[in-house]
């Protein structure tokens, strides 16, 4: 059925206000919540968080006293629905189990965008740093196996393989190399738009977490594998952020943002299976359908544009969580070798050697390299990698032991 959140009436913001133990949720049960309810809930926590990091930004540039009074109170709802989601996660889950939550996130994620991504460069751009989260994925699945003798499959179920990606060791690059080529924003589909800004929120929150928790680990391995993997996870913000057209006007990119809160809320409700999230998920619907339409009366007032020349008749179809192992695994046969030169994704035999790649590499991986330390180590203990490979050898055979 098509849903237009235009036409649809929200709650009033000055309704949207809630008390602490209304925020104070009920944490999962760890044990036996389904994986995809997890990362539901992992994923739009980084929505919101991207939420009121653009809102924060968006005061700091603009002198009008009205726009930044009405910016503060939907960011103070926003915290609040960020709070409430964040709040899901049980406090004997540990960082590294909701660190696994990330990662299947960052593969299924990626490859549902990519999937569906109209765009041939942002696609491109999405199966490339899928091959690196997919990795990331296997590296911190060892090290959990290790320190906490916990298999990462009691955490992702049997949706999401666990094996060898584009090795983490090889994903360092030059800066200059993570910064990609714009879409054009008055011919781009919303699609992709919608596309780019969901993948950046989600990279980011992985980014801001690892900042926040990569020195938690008390064994020197881990905390290194963390400091390592959270190095490329600022990679991929500037990877997926530089996708976005810089031309756009505050504006435009408070709609899109909140746009694309009502879609991503609309589609977790479509597919929540507990009772109690799927509440959670229909309120802030009906809470953003309302910062949507004051996002769109200051874009008439302040620009004298009409938004819904800018967004679709009705909400794009669902984004869903589910098993991609068949697309991954396409993926990893064709693309596992690729790196990237300038703008352009190649495969790795084409950058020189003299390249500013190998010379990064060279700083960087000097003195020994976690991810691939995490997994000699992990091998020299149990006699081999752990590993959940749920359809066959691995897709590329150098990469089969």
């Amino acid at each position: 059925m098509s849903f237009n959140p235009l036409q649809e009436k929200g709650i009033p913001l000055e309704k949207q206000l809630r008390n602490w133990s209304e925020l104070n949720v009920k944490p999962y049960d760890k044990n036996s919540v389904h994986p995809y309810s997890r990362t539901r809930g992992i994923f739009m926590n980084g929505i919101e968080v991207e939420g009121v990091i653009f809102s924060h930004q968006f005061s700091r540039h603009s002198p009008d006293m009205a726009v930044n009074q009405m910016l503060a109170m939907t960011r103070r709802v926003e915290q609040q629905q960020q709070k409430a989601i964040n709040w899901l996660i049980p406090g004997n889950e540990s960082v590294l189990e909701v660190t696994i939550g990330y990662e299947q996130v960052a593969v299924d994620l990626t490859a549902f965008l990519a999937r569906t991504e109209p765009d041939p460069y942002v696609k491109a751009a999405l199966d490339f740093a899928l091959l690196e989260d997919f990795d990331h994925l296997y590296r911190y699945a060892n090290l959990l196996n290790m320190v906490q003798g916990k298999a990462a499959e009691e955490i992702t179920g049997k949706y999401t393989e666990i094996t060898v990606g584009r090795p983490t060791m090889l994903e360092h690059r030059h800066p200059g190399d993570d910064v990609r080529k714009h879409y054009d924003a008055k011919t781009a589909d919303p699609l992709t738009k919608l596309h780019v800004l969901t993948i950046t929120a989600a990279e980011q929150q992985t980014m801001n977490f690892y900042m926040n928790v990569g020195n938690r680990p008390e064994e020197m391995l881990g905390r290194g594998l963390y400091l390592e993997i959270g190095m490329i996870e600022e990679q991929h913000v500037t990877h997926y952020a530089s996708l976005a057209d810089p031309r756009e006007s505050w504006f435009e990119k408070l709609v899109m943002h909140e746009y694309n809160e009502c879609w991503l809320y609309h589609s977790m409700m479509e597919q929540e299976p507990d009772p109690q999230v799927k509440k959670i998920w229909e309120l802030h619907l009906a809470m953003e359908i309302e910062h949507l339409r004051l996002a769109c009366e200051l874009m008439k007032k302040m620009m004298r544009m009409d938004p819904e020349s800018m967004l679709p008749k009705q909400l794009p179809a669902p984004l869903i969580f589910e098993s991609n192992i068949d697309y991954v695994r396409s993926i990893l046969a064709e693309q596992a070798d690729f790196n990237a030169q300038g703008t352009e994704f190649v495969p790795g035999d084409q950058v020189p050697k003299n390249s500013n790649y190998h010379m990064y590499q060279e700083v960087v991986n000097a003195g020994g390299v976690p991810s691939e330390e995490v997994i000699e180590k992990h091998v020299q203990g149990k006699g081999k990698d752990y590993r959940q490979e749920l359809k066959g050898p691995h897709p590329v055979e150098r990469f089969r032991s």
